[in-house]
């Protein structure tokens, strides 16, 4: 009989460890690399660039290898999120409750405070009314990105809209404005730090600022690890430089309660 041979011996034991193979597997998917992601406020380069030091900080303070990633405009990014193909996430409410909702995506830790998004034109284009831009042109970055539905939003009448330019991210909308090549842009209202001469046409409701959420496939301890990480960034002279790296005030929790209703935005969205 099989059990009692040395080739059936070993074909059980060979058995053995293929169902223990099987049994492993998941916690071997969990010890592989974290893909983050940011949505694509800047281009790509900077974005990379700029989020680095954060992805470095929380391999060091998490253990776990932690690579940072970049889409080249807001489609491929939407592209990507509807998959579930990244593992941590730092993007606006609507996306981050379109994950909760649609993926099971937990929020870790948020920017402390709102942002809301601003209807800028140059300092010599004295508009002061959005239906003023109607048949101009306006840059925002393309859909779904939360300036081109806000935009949308403004004009709700297809035959009474701007001529929307889109463009790979909110620091070439303001470019275009700075160089008269469109009227208007609509651009996240923090930005506008930098560029204090533009004339503000309207600013919109604010919305929780920018999350970190984490995918379902993440081991929760892991999630813990970078959760604790994240708020962390605050407390150390490490965590400070990183947060001065990409401009962010400090870190708060995030309570999912607060995103409840965003992802409506996107129910026009294709692939929504």
């Amino acid at each position: 009989m099989e059990q009692h041979t040395p080739k059936g011996l070993l074909r059980r034991r060979t058995r053995l460890l293929f169902l223990l193979g099987l049994l492993l597997l998941p916690g071997l998917l969990q010890a592989g690399t974290i893909r983050f992601i940011v949505q694509p406020i800047q281009d790509r380069a900077t974005t990379l660039e700029h989020y680095r030091p954060l992805a470095d900080y929380l391999s060091r303070a998490t253990g776990e290898q932690v690579k940072l990633e970049a889409a080249i405009n807001f489609l491929t990014y939407w592209q990507g999120i509807r998959k579930g193909k990244y593992d941590l996430v730092l993007d606006a409410a609507h996306f981050t409750d379109y994950r909760m909702e649609k993926l099971g995506y937990l929020p870790l830790a948020k920017v402390p405070g709102t942002v809301s998004y601003s209807l800028v034109t140059h300092p010599d284009t004295l508009i002061f009314e959005p239906e003023e831009l109607i048949g101009k042109k306006v840059a925002t970055p393309g859909a779904p990105s939360l300036g081109s539905l806000r935009l949308q939003a403004l004009f709700p009448n297809p035959i009474r809209q701007p001529q929307i330019i889109e463009v790979p991210n909110a620091a070439e909308a303001l470019r275009r404005v700075e160089n008269g090549e469109v009227t208007a842009a609509i651009v996240p209202t923090p930005l506008l730090a930098a560029h204090p001469d533009l004339n503000v046409v309207l600013t919109t409701d604010p919305a929780p600022h920018v999350t970190f959420s984490a995918s379902p496939r993440l081991d929760p301890a892991v999630r813990e690890k970078l959760r604790k990480a994240l708020l962390a960034l605050g407390t150390t002279k490490e965590g400070k430089r990183v947060l001065q790296a990409i401009n962010f005030p400090g870190i708060e929790p995030a309570d999912p309660k607060r995103y409840q209703g965003y992802e409506k935005l996107l129910s026009q969205t294709w692939g929504y």
